[in-house]
């Protein structure tokens, strides 16, 4: 799992999704969510527009990412 810095408080998963370089950009991100690949906290997530904060990890096809707010 690696850890991935937030400035704002908040970030929406779709965003996240591309500053991970989980996708390539936000069709491929509204795919995986539509297709229920994608997990916030363990669970299937399935709107793109959540938002997120430090501490959410989000897990796709295997690989997980821990949000922390930079310091």
């Amino acid at each position: 799992m690696h850890e991935v810095e937030i400035r704002e408080g908040t970030i929406r998963l779709g965003q996240l999704l591309k500053l991970a370089s989980l996708v390539e950009d936000g069709v491929e991100a509204a795919d995986l969510i539509r297709n229920g690949l994608v997990k916030v906290n363990g669970d299937i997530e399935e709107r793109r527009g959540r938002q997120l904060a430090a501490g959410d990890v989000v897990e796709v096809n295997g690989e997980k990412v821990r949000l922390v707010a930079l310091a």
